[in-house]
């Protein structure tokens, strides 16, 4: 049945989701700007961003589950990591997880038009990979400047799987951890992958999926070893709803 309807649907793809959202996109990311700076930036991530994240998977269209959605407490701020597996997480996560999300993205996002702009006064952090000092330096600066009820989103792998098969984990989002004494929330995306491939901008609808694990506590684990312990805890809780094909 994929097979009959997949070229159908791109004819509704090119038509109607990607010019529309495409106008979703630009005109969120405005809207963000102003409601941060008129309101606050928690207001815009919250209530605008979110659901310019819903629409896009409503248009797509995405069913979507959520398991374990009380493990991210109201009023309690985390490191989230997450797998990446496609574009798609992006929607997902932001779009369900309640909490007012600050990604931690690469400083190259921030000259694309109207969503740079969004994502810089929502207080998303950009940050320069090659230099670790200034990395860290953004985020506890970011810290500074919110409340509670944050959500820190690192992709641990750094990159989406090009196979799906989950890759090793960067060290970065658990030495925020350890330095903010911030617990860890895990958190699973399952088959968004299926929605849009690696390396193609062909989409196709289906479920996706998210898992929100319990918490990991930091306490004080701030040496080098606590820290690879970390990340090898965080990373086999979120293997363990992947299909094992994909751990």
């Amino acid at each position: 049945m994929k097979r009959i309807a997949f070229w159908p649907y791109q004819l509704y793809a090119f038509l109607v989701f990607y010019p529309i959202g495409l106008l979703l996109t630009l005109l969120s990311g405005w809207l963000t700007m102003v409601a941060a700076i008129i309101w606050n930036p928690e207001f815009a991530s919250r209530y605008i961003a979110s659901n310019w994240a819903r629409l896009i998977c409503w248009l797509t269209p995405v069913r979507v589950e959520v398991e374990g959605a009380e493990n991210a407490e109201p009023g309690k701020s985390f490191v989230v990591v997450c797998n990446h597996q496609g574009l798609y997480d992006i929607f997902l996560v932001y779009g369900w997880l309640k909490l007012d999300l600050k990604w931690v993205m690469k400083a190259e996002l921030r000259k694309i038009p109207g969503v740079g702009i969004g994502c810089e006064k929502a207080g998303h952090i950009f940050v320069d990979r090659s230099n670790p000092e200034q990395a860290r330096k953004a985020v506890t600066d970011a810290l500074d400047r919110v409340g509670d009820g944050v959500g820190l989103l690192f992709f641990a792998e750094g990159t989406r799987s090009p196979d799906g098969k989950m890759l090793p984990f960067k060290k970065g989002a658990f030495r925020v951890a350890a330095d903010q004494n911030l617990p860890i929330l895990p958190v699973t995306v399952i088959g968004t992958r299926n929605i849009q491939k690696p390396r193609s901008i062909l989409i196709f609808p289906g479920k996706i999926r998210m898992v929100i694990h319990p918490a990991v506590d930091i306490n004080g684990r701030r040496e080098a070893g606590d820290i690879l312990g970390l990340m090898t805890q965080t990373r086999d809780t979120i293997a363990s709803a992947l299909p094992e094909e994909l751990r």
